[in-house]
C-alpha cells in the first residue's frame, strides 16, 4: 500500500467471501502446527509495494531463503485497485497465496472462512515481540484467535494554522486539546471569520466516535452500538459545528484529498496529517508552513488511533512452517526498522519505538512529527472495528449527512445508521 496516513486510513474495502472458499493447498491440505522443519516452496503477496520497493523485498527474501535454505519464496504484489476482490476470487478459487499482506477488514471474512491461521495457537511464542495493541489488531469479534502478524503501523497529529488561532483571538501556541476546548475553539474562529474559516473539514467518521469514548460494537461481534447516548451527543455537536459553518460547508463530500486542500489555502483552520504532509506544506504554501502548529489528536480515551497493516498465514498451506517463519521474518523487529527508514511508517514490534530514530529530537519539524507519533503508538488502538466494512461507512456517513442538513436527527441517524449497518452484518 502507498504510505501515507491518509492511504492507511482509506485502506479498508469491503470482501464479501462464501464460508465454503477453499485455499490453496485444498480441503486435505495444511496444518496448524509451524513447529516443523522450515522448508518448502511458498508464495508471499503484497498489495502495491513493488513499484517503489522492489530493492527491499528482494533483500528480505533473499536473507530469509540464505538463513532457511530449503526454502524458495516467490513474490507477487498486486494493485491496489481490486486487491479485495482479488482476494475474495483466490480464496473461492483455492489460489490463496501462502503469506498475504492484509489490513484487518480484511483478514476478517478470511478469517470466518477457516482460511487464515490462527497465531495464538501456531505461533504465541512471538506474540511477546509485538505491541499489545498492534497484535489484537487483526482479532475478530466474536472469535478467538489472532489471524494475521502485526506489520507496520501509521498515525499522525493535528496541524493547524497558527495565522488563523491568532486572527481569531485564539492563543496560537495553546491548541485545544479536549473535545470541549476543539469544540470552543472551531465556533468562536467561526463567529470571528463571519462564517469563512472553518475549523473541521470532515464529518465525523467511526474513528471519531470511538475517539469519543463511543462503544462501537458489542464484545460479541453481533451488533454496533455506536448510537448510544454518547454518539447522539457527538453528533449533535457537529451539528452545531455546521450550523456555524465551523464546519466546512462541503464537508458531507469531502476527500482527504480535498479537505488539504482546504488547509493548504487557508479556509480550514486543522486538519489530521502526517510527518509526510509537511514537506508538501514547505513546497506548495510556504506560509501556512511558517505558521504551523502540530499538537496531538484530541480523544476522550487517552489514546490516539491507529492503522494497521498485517501479514496473515494461509491456513491451508501446505508448508505451514516455512509460511508462518517468513510471516514472522518479514514482521521482526530488524527487518520492519529497516522499512521505517525507507518511507514514513512505524514498526510494530515492542522496543523498536525507543529507537533514537524515533526518540532523538534533530531541530526539524520531520523528526518532531516522528518522535510524537512513535511515542502515541505505544499506546494507540485501532478504533474502527475490524467487521465495520466500506458500505458500513457509507451508511454511517449517509446518515450523519441527513443529520447535519437536519433531515433527521442525531438520534434517529444513528438509529438508522446502526440498523443498516447490523442488516449489513448478518448478510456478510
Amino acid at each position: 500500500m502507498p504510505m501515507s496516513r491518509r492511504a492507511l486510513a482509506a485502506v479498508a474495502v469491503a470482501l464479501v467471501l462464501p464460508l465454503s472458499a477453499c485455499g490453496s493447498g485444498g480441503d486435505d491440505g495444511g496444518t496448524t502446527d509451524a513447529s516443523g522443519k522450515v522448508e518448502g516452496d511458498i508464495t508471499f503477496q503484497t498489495w502495491n509495494l513493488r513499484a517503489n520497493f522492489k530493492p527491499y523485498f528482494e533483500g528480505v527474501i533473499a536473507d530469509f531463503e540464505h538463513k532457511y535454505p530449503g526454502t524458495h519464496v516467490k513474490w507477487v504484489d498486486q494493485p491496489a485497485e481490486g486487491y479485495a476482490d482479488k482476494l475474495s476470487a483466490d480464496a473461492a478459487g483455492g489460489t490463496l497465496p501462502d503469506v498475504v499482506n492484509v489490513s484487518p477488514d480484511l483478514v476478517a471474512p478470511l478469517a470466518k472462512a477457516g482460511l487464515a491461521l490462527d497465531l495464538d495457537k501456531a505461533a504465541a511464542t512471538y506474540r511477546s515481540e509485538y505491541l499489545e495493541g498492534a497484535w489484537a489488531g487483526h482479532r475478530i469479534p466474536g472469535m478467538s484467535g489472532t489471524y494475521a502478524f502485526p506489520w507496520y503501523l501509521n498515525t499522525g497529529p493535528l496541524f493547524y494554522n497558527k495565522a488563523l488561532f491568532e486572527k481569531a483571538g485564539l492563543a496560537p501556541d495553546q491548541p485545544p486539546r479536549t473535545y470541549d476546548e476543539l469544540f470552543f475553539d472551531a465556533l468562536r474562529m467561526a463567529q470571528k471569520s463571519d462564517g469563512k474559516v472553518a475549523t473541521l473539514a470532515n464529518v465525523p467518521t467511526i474513528e471519531d466516535f470511538g475517539r469519543y469514548g463511543v462503544p462501537l460494537m458489542n464484545e460479541q461481534g453481533t451488533g454496533f452500538t455506536f448510537n448510544d447516548a454518547k454518539g447522539v451527543e457527538l453528533l449533535t455537536r457537529y451539528k452545531q459545528l455546521y450550523d456555524a459553518k465551523a464546519l466546512d460547508p462541503q464537508a458531507l463530500t469531502a476527500t482527504g484529498e480535498s479537505a488539504g486542500k482546504k488547509f493548504l489555502t487557508g479556509a480550514v483552520a486543522m486538519n489530521p496529517g502526517s510527518a509526510l504532509d509537511l514537506g508538501n506544506f514547505k513546497k506548495n504554501a510556504p506560509g501556512l508552513y511558517r505558521n504551523i502548529g502540530i499538537t496531538d489528536q484530541i480523544t476522550s480515551s487517552g489514546h490516539v488511533n491507529m492503522y494497521v497493516m498485517g501479514v496473515m498465514v494461509n491456513s491451508r498451506t501446505r508448508h505451514t512452517p516455512a509460511a508462518v517463519a517468513f510471516a514472522h521474518f518479514v514482521t521482526d523487529a530488524r527487518n520492519q526498522m529497516a522499512f521505517a527508514k525507507k518511507v514514513a511508517i512505524f514498526p510494530s514490534t515492542a522496543g523498536s519505538l525507543d529507537d533514537p530514530y524515533f526518540t532523538e529530537e534533530d531541530g526539524t519539524d520531520e523528526t518532531r512529527v516522528r518522535i510524537a507519533a512513535a511515542k502515541s503508538l505505544k499506546s494507540a488502538v485501532n478504533y474502527t472495528p475490524v467487521l465495520f466494512s466500506e458500505q458500513m461507512k457509507t451508511a454511517l456517513r449517509n446518515e450523519v449527512a441527513k443529520a447535519l442538513q437536519g433531515k433527521e436527527s442525531p438520534r434517529e441517524a444513528l438509529d438508522n445508521a446502526v440498523e443498516a449497518a447490523d442488516r449489513l452484518l448478518q448478510q456478510g
